[in-house]
């Protein structure tokens, strides 16, 4: 019976509507419609404790909510739709968007250049409908793909999103389903993928019903947020058919083409067939089965390779993951910041071996965890790893949420943003990171409960413990604190803003028209460390060979540079004045008898290239 309907209200034919609700807990449950026209209709209970019926005269639009034996009435664990929030009804909706997306087939991992993206902050309006306008300009760019941070309906209308307590149901302070589906469709005839953050380690602390229904949480295992999500303990399969048949809801009505999968670390599942191999497969199959290509990225703390290698290897065969030990190597060295998870880097040297192997703790001591940590990624493929300079995470979770442009010089922005797009991997953009955004992305939110808002207050304020930084974190309560998340898009037509812009442009070109740079592969590239400030980076397809200097040190600085014999050609110097730079020492071509002499800026890089032969 529980597999006749999808989880939640279903409109069918004839102002019929089909309900189904896994609550093991209840004996009874009946739907209540409260608009148009007020009926309850009591649904039947199977042996594993579905519940479901169908009903006559219920119409897209109307609300309801299920009566638990009688007594407490609670909305929808699978609403697709809170117009009044987290605490009121669900709503009844019906499936009939106008795609025109039916040749879109969607883009190889290899050509993703992600951009993730608030949409409360993006813009002014802070909708789906607000983003829109944009997307002309982010392609122009040479972004491919949009990544939307949690779009699960949350407490109130400001939050990062991770706090989203109905998996299925689009927030509705950015316009509800519909404007999503505009949203996706509009990327689509624009060539422009789109990826979607879901949440399935926890669900947020305000409006979270679930545990009115059934075992959806488990005391077993402890995660930051509380009792961890029950993906192997007794009655766990209806738990993972909630999630996967989210998942799934995501690809087939929203047409998304990735999903990134937050804090996988904090899924704990011991089962001999876990949830995250399961999900990739049955994703997967969707994929094969709609012949599109669809993609799973997770995030995770702990440096384990089996997320991303094949089940035939022992792995959960998901598609890519977030590399957060390129991001810590990278800015220690441009930021020299030393505190919390920082101190356990520090040198070039870790830089190096993010870029040859992609973790750079692979079972080494980590002084920040007291413990060995990692496992070897050298043989797993670059293009499994997912590298960014700033994202959500690693900006606002610092304790003003400043970007980087607030802490390093306009030179050492443009050698992050050469590092991460320039590397052998899959690169992610912060949303204004391009043009140097100077606006702030603290964390915030907007609960109801006085009790629940001090805790998160305190809460943040106890996250800091570990680092250095002084003064008050930003109220994350207050409306001020959201609203200077606000990007100033106007900036683009300022200096040095439109130059950041033109810069990162650029690189994209050269990343996708060049083949050694187009080529995600750590095969075909060789790293060095010289004199512990410059990196040297070579990477080659074919007969086409190129070399990067990224050169990290505070003052102009000569460098003997081990370059194969031949004629090489300046491609791109960060430090010319064309980007604003004081100006390149390096002449047009350079002749290499396996060593040449390189004249660098402070904290710049230089790109060099040949023919080989």
């Amino acid at each position: 019976m529980n597999g006749d309907f999808p989880l939640g209200a279903t409109c069918l034919a004839d102002g019929r509507c089909a309900f189904c609700v896994w609550a093991p807990w209840s004996e009874r449950v009946a739907v209540h419609i409260l608009s148009p026209k007020e009926q309850v209709c009591p649904l039947e209970r199977d042996e594993q404790g579905y519940h479901r019926g169908v009903l006559e005269r219920v119409t897209p639009g109307s609300r309801y909510v299920y009566g638990l034996d009688g007594g407490k009435e609670r909305p929808d664990p699978a609403s697709r739709f809170q117009p009044e929030g987290v605490h009121g009804p669900s709503q009844v909706l019906l499936s009939d968007f106008s795609w025109a997306d039916s040749s879109w087939a969607g883009l190889a991992l290899k050509d993703y250049v992600l951009y993730e993206l608030h949409a409360g902050t993006f813009t002014g309006e802070g909708t789906f409908d607000g983003i829109i306008p944009h997307l002309d300009d982010l392609k122009e760019s040479g972004i491919t793909a949009l990544e939307l941070m949690p779009v699960a309906q949350f407490p109130g209308g400001r939050n990062w999103g991770y706090d989203g307590v109905y998996p299925f149901a689009v927030q509705s302070s950015y316009g509800g389903p519909e404007r999503l589906k505009t949203l996706v469709n509009t990327c689509h005839r624009q060539g422009l993928a789109v990826v979607l953050d879901v949440v399935y380690n926890h669900l947020g602390p305000e409006g979270n019903y679930l545990r009115d229904y059934g075992p959806y949480f488990t005391e077993r295992y402890k995660t930051p947020w509380g009792p961890a999500v029950n993906f192997d303990g007794p009655e766990s399969d209806p738990v993972r058919r909630y999630f996967i048949e989210n998942a799934l809801y995501w690809i087939r009505e929203f047409h998304v083409d990735a999903l990134r999968l937050d804090a996988v670390h904090a899924i704990f599942d011991f089962s001999a067939f876990p949830f995250l191999e399961e999900l990739g497969e049955r994703v997967h199959q969707e994929a094969e089965r709609t012949g599109r290509r669809i993609l799973l990225i997770a995030e995770s703390a702990l440096n384990d390779t089996r997320l991303i290698r094949s089940p035939e290897r022992g792995g959960f065969g998901l598609d890519a993951q977030w590399n957060d030990d390129f991001h810590h190597a990278l800015h220690v060295v441009l930021t020299g910041e030393r505190s919390g998870y920082y101190q356990d880097f520090g040198t070039l040297h870790h830089l190096d071996k993010a870029f040859r192997e992609g973790f750079v703790y692979s079972g080494a001591y980590s002084s920040f965890r007291r413990r060995k940590h990692g496992r070897s990624s050298e043989d797993i493929k670059a293009l499994r790893f997912v590298v960014f300079s700033q994202n959500h995470d690693q900006v606002g979770n610092r304790r003003s949420g400043e970007r980087l442009s607030a802490s390093i010089a306009f030179e050492a922005l443009k050698l992050a943003a050469g590092c991460v797009l320039l590397s052998p991997y899959v690169p992610l953009l912060f949303m204004g990171e391009e043009y140097g955004e100077k606006a702030p992305f603290p964390y915030f939110v907007s609960h109801s409960d006085p009790v629940l808002i001090e805790a998160v207050r305190k809460g943040r304020k106890e996250e800091f413990a570990s680092f250095a930084w002084q003064g008050e974190p930003p109220d994350p309560q207050s409306q001020e604190t959201f609203q200077s998340a606000k990007l100033n898009h106007f900036l683009k037509k300022e200096e040095p803003h439109r130059t950041l812009l033109d810069f990162y442009k650029r690189l994209i070109a050269l990343r996708r028209e060049s083949k050694p740079l187009s080529h995600l592969s750590k095969e075909t590239m060789a790293v060095v460390v010289l004199e512990e400030e410059l990196l040297l980076v070579r990477r080659w397809k074919g007969r086409q060979e190129w070399a990067v200097a990224f050169h990290f040190g505070k003052k102009k600085a000569s460098h003997a540079v081990p370059l194969p014999k031949g004629r090489w050609t300046k491609e791109l110097d960060s430090s010319d004045a064309r980007w604003l730079g004081p100006g390149s020492l390096i002449p047009e071509e350079i002749g290499s008898d396996h060593e040449v002499r390189l004249e660098l800026q402070p904290e710049s890089f230089l790109i060099l290239k040949r023919e080989k032969g």
